[in-house]
């Protein structure tokens, strides 16, 4: 039995997507067990390039059955979009893909009030993806949520979302939002059931026969370690654990099943939204330029800053990451000097990431190593041998300051373009 775990070790957007198909052809279950379409993973292979935010990424491989878990939270549109867009490919999404009676359901007013609150927030906003992520989150907390199990009895979701929307209707009028209209959202999400109903299947027996046959598992974590609500940086944070361990809890599968935990991380570090970002570069120019990149599923701009081995070691240790999974390295093929932050410095003393709350995180002041770039092309390199001797200097340097061996390189979008070492 093998169950590996797949993680993101910054604040998202490390390249779990291309992680996840370079290694899913191994696995006959790929399963999400946290967050929602607040994730977006992109693949490029073979097939085409998919954008994916809520399908797990090991559907591209035929063999593999893909689990969505409870401990996700799922739009209805976004994962009818999904299906459709998937089938069209023709890749095959019946009878192997399987979504968690469990799992409970983005509803039209977690979207309006995501966006009224952060209207509310003014210059106090936490940079949410506006998909109804938090509120859909805290409403499953608060006992308010509803789930695809309550679509089942039709009349029973009926009841609670009239409850629901006599709750809601008033927070939205009061921040100055237009009430929903409960007949619209009983049709819209009574079609959703009726469409989606071959997908919605029990989740626990399929797993724990997988686990008994000796089937292997590959869990595909969304967002990243350090976005986690309890040891990432609050309140700049997602609406549910990114921890290794919320496999359990998110999927049903017991801690001691979990025998390997993969660490995706971008060799430079990457942020949406507000936040502190130690090793972000401020200063215009062509390196701030080149590290910034576009989010998969808001389009916003990412802001851009040097490897921050901080971030990465305390997500490597609370997460036991036995190997990393180095992605874009070849962007930092441009650079002639690249910098790696190799610790902080706060009030004149040498702190540690767990020392700092997020707004003490923002003032802190990265220690810098700094070595010389390679500046050439090494996107057709496919052994570790290839590449330039500066280039793989610095993945060694990487993994002697994190403590994690760099088990693939990552030397371009396409899952050809990958090193294994």
């Amino acid at each position: 039995m093998t169950v590996t775990v797949v993680l993101g070790t910054q604040w998202g957007d490390e390249g779990k997507g291309k992680a996840i198909d370079v290694l899913a052809r191994d696995y006959d279950f790929v399963a999400r067990y946290n967050g929602g379409n607040n994730a977006g993973h992109t693949v490029v292979n073979p097939l085409g390039t998919f954008k994916i935010h809520l399908v797990p990424s090991g559907i591209l491989y035929p063999h593999t059955r893909c689990l969505i878990g409870g401990g996700v939270v799922t739009d209805p549109t976004v994962l009818l979009e999904e299906i459709n867009m998937l089938n069209a490919a023709g890749i095959k999404t019946e009878k192997r893909l399987f979504v968690s009676p469990r799992a409970h359901l983005i509803m039209p007013y977690h979207k309006v009030l995501d966006g009224l609150y952060e209207e509310a927030k003014g210059a106090g906003a936490t940079g949410t993806t506006r998909r109804g992520i938090g509120p859909a989150f805290a409403d499953k907390t608060s006992y308010n949520g509803l789930r695809w199990s309550d679509l089942a009895d039709i009349e029973v979701f009926a009841e609670k979302l009239q409850t629901q929307l006599a709750i809601k209707n008033k927070i939205i009028a009061a921040l100055g939002g237009a009430p929903l209209d409960f007949d619209k959202i009983l049709a819209d999400y009574r079609g959703y059931s009726e469409t989606l109903q071959p997908y919605i299947v029990e989740l626990y027996p399929i797993i724990e026969k997988g686990l008994r046959a000796k089937k292997k598992f590959l869990l595909e974590q969304a967002q990243g370690a350090l976005l986690d609500p309890d040891w990432g940086t609050y309140p700049f944070i997602t609406g549910s654990t990114t921890l290794a361990s919320a496999a359990t809890a998110g999927l049903g599968i017991p801690p001691r099943a979990i025998t390997r935990i993969i660490g995706v991380t971008k060799a430079y570090t990457t942020r949406v939204g507000a936040g502190p970002l130690p090793t972000e570069i401020l200063e215009e120019g062509e390196t701030r330029r080149a590290l910034q990149e576009v989010a998969a599923t808001t389009g916003r701009i990412r802001r851009g800053g040097w490897f921050d081995v901080e971030v990465v070691r305390f997500a490597a240790r609370l997460n036991g990451i036995d190997e990393l999974f180095l992605t874009k390295l070849d962007i930092l093929s441009q650079f002639e000097t690249i910098k790696i932050c190799a610790g902080y410095e706060l009030n004149g003393r040498r702190v540690h990431y767990y020392d700092l709350d997020a707004y003490q995180l923002a003032q802190a002041k990265p220690i810098y190593r700094t070595a010389r770039g390679w500046q050439s092309d090494i996107t057709r390199a496919r052994k570790f041998a290839d590449l330039p001797p500066r280039a793989r200097q610095y993945v060694e340097t990487i993994e002697k300051l994190v403590g994690v061996p760099v088990r693939w390189v990552s030397v371009g979008p396409e899952r050809e373009a990958t090193i294994k070492r």
